[in-house]
This record gives structure tokens, C-alpha cells and sequence, in this order.
């Protein structure tokens, strides 16, 4: 299947997002048929702080259509952040449209996570991934909310994590395991990898990216039906 990415919101997570999905989708004897859109991520961040959905998922729409034209079956946002209007852009979208939080729940029943703890943007650690966990309780740092958001939200821009944001996100997770009781940290930010990748903090860390990367790598190799993937 030809998946369509709607990406730049950041630049450093849509490369992540290509990279793991093309080794995905290899590992699984497939060839990956794949078209990515550059989105703006500034429309995004005031999109995304104002509640705008009306106007961002009309963005997203446009975008969307793009990769349609280009010949892709089915399309996904590279951010988690990007998602607080994903009910809005599925309603207006011209393709299937595969959601990258919808998975976690199921996959974190699945690892035995009663409690976990979220890295991210303000608006997902705010609203606990959107009130869409079922099966497992999230947890955020409810009065670093701003600053953590903040944080995240300038690296997600300028592409790259420096040494003290790196030990600020690295210390909040470790705050959330020992203080509340967290069983893992996710990284519920797609941009997050900037500050994880080849880190050993001494916790269970999941990266919301592989598990919607695995959605999409068994779409992409036919392991999964359309109709299975907007349920997963």
C-alpha cells in the first residue's frame, strides 16, 4: 500500500518517521511506496495552543489531497502533537486517515503498563493523550506542564536537543517513575528521539513513533487491512 506522511511538523521527526518505517518495512521483505508532504509547523504551534481545529484540520486536508494526487491509499500525521484535531481532519480527509494514538492503548495493555508517564506537548500531556487511554493510566508533572511543553516545542523546531533540554526531559522521566508512580516513560512526542536516541536513562521508555511506525509497516506490506489499522 502506498502510505502518505504529512510531515515537517518537525523536520527531525519526519526523518525519524522515514527511517524507521523504510527498516520496517525491509525487515518485513517489503518495498515501501511512500510520499511525504512538508507541512508548517508554525500554523501547527498556533493552531495547536489556540484549540483551532477547524483551521488546522483544513490545512491538514489540503495536504492531504496532495498526497492523493500523488497516489497514496492512506495518510498519517508525523506528529502525536499534530493529532488534537484528528477527528475533525478524518471527517473533511479525502483518504483514509491512520491514527498514531489510537494504537498505544492496546499496545500498552499489551506490555502489562498500568501507568505510564508523558513526555510531549502541552495540549497531550494536558489532556493525557487526548482521554484516549482506556486500559492504562497516564501521569504528566502537572506544574512543569508549560516549561516541559515549551521545551519540547523549541526543539521540535530548530531540529536538535541541547545537553541541558536533554537532562531536563531525562530528569522529568525520572521524576515521573520514582514521584508517581510510573511504570514507563512515553514519548508521546515524535521529536523526542532527538533527546532519547542512544540514551540509557535507567527506565522503560516507549516510543509512541515505533508503535505507530508498525501500524503503518504492516499496512505498507499487507499485513493489515485498512479497515484493521483505523481499529488498531
Amino acid at each position: 500500500m502506498h502510505i502518505g506522511l504529512i510531515g515537517g511538523i518537525g523536520v527531525a521527526a519526519t526523518v525519524v518517521y522515514y527511517q524507521r518505517l523504510n527498516a520496517a518495512v525491509t525487515a518485513r521483505g517489503g518495498k515501501l511506496d511512500l510520499t511525504i508532504v512538508h507541512a508548517d509547523v508554525q500554523e501547527l504551534i498556533r493552531n495547536n495552543l489556540a484549540d483551532n481545529r477547524a483551521e488546522q484540520s483544513a490545512s491538514y486536508a489540503g495536504y492531504i489531497d496532495r498526497l492523493r494526487a500523488a497516489g497514496a491509499e492512506c495518510a498519517a500525521i508525523s506528529s502525536l502533537g499534530g493529532h488534537f484535531c484528528f477527528d475533525e481532519t478524518r471527517a473533511v480527509s479525502s483518504l483514509p486517515l491512520i491514527s498514531g494514538v489510537t494504537p498505544l492503548d492496546d499496545y500498552f495493555a499489551s506490555q502489562g503498563l498500568t501507568k505510564v508517564g508523558l513526555l510531549g506537548t502541552r495540549v497531550v500531556m494536558k489532556t493525557k493523550l487526548y482521554g484516549q487511554l482506556r486500559q492504562t493510566e497516564a501521569v504528566a508533572i502537572e506544574d512543569r506542564i508549560d516549561d516541559l511543553g515549551q521545551t519540547y516545542q523549541d526543539m521540535a523546531v530548530a531540529g536538535v536537543c541541547t545537553e541541558n533540554d536533554r537532562q531536563m526531559f531525562l530528569e522529568a522521566g525520572r521524576h515521573m517513575i520514582e514521584n508517581l508512580s510510573a511504570q514507563a516513560i512515553v514519548l508521546a512526542g515524535t521529536d523526542l528521539n532527538l533527546a532519547f536516541d542512544g540514551q540509557n536513562p535507567g527506565y522503560k521508555v516507549v516510543d509512541a513513533l515505533d508503535v505507530h511506525v508498525d501500524v503503518l509497516a504492516k499496512l505498507a506490506t499487507g499485513e493489515l487491512t485498512l479497515t484493521e489499522a483505523r481499529a488498531a
